[in-house]
């Protein structure tokens, strides 16, 4: 009985650690769409460095 106990608590511990990683990138998914558009803008700001493009 008592391995019965530790195989379902080892069981529950990795599900609670699948868990947490997969709501974490669920959280990256929804923010690095953000993260890449602010990247564009900053690495074209920062090319144009206040000239006037041609």
């Amino acid at each position: 009985m008592k391995k019965i106990m530790w195989t379902v608590a080892a069981v529950a511990g990795v599900f609670l650690i699948i868990g947490g990683t997969v709501e974490a990138v669920g959280f990256l998914l929804w923010v690095a769409p953000f993260l890449l558009i602010v990247a564009v803008l900053l690495f074209f700001l920062s090319r144009s460095g206040g000239r006037q493009i041609p």
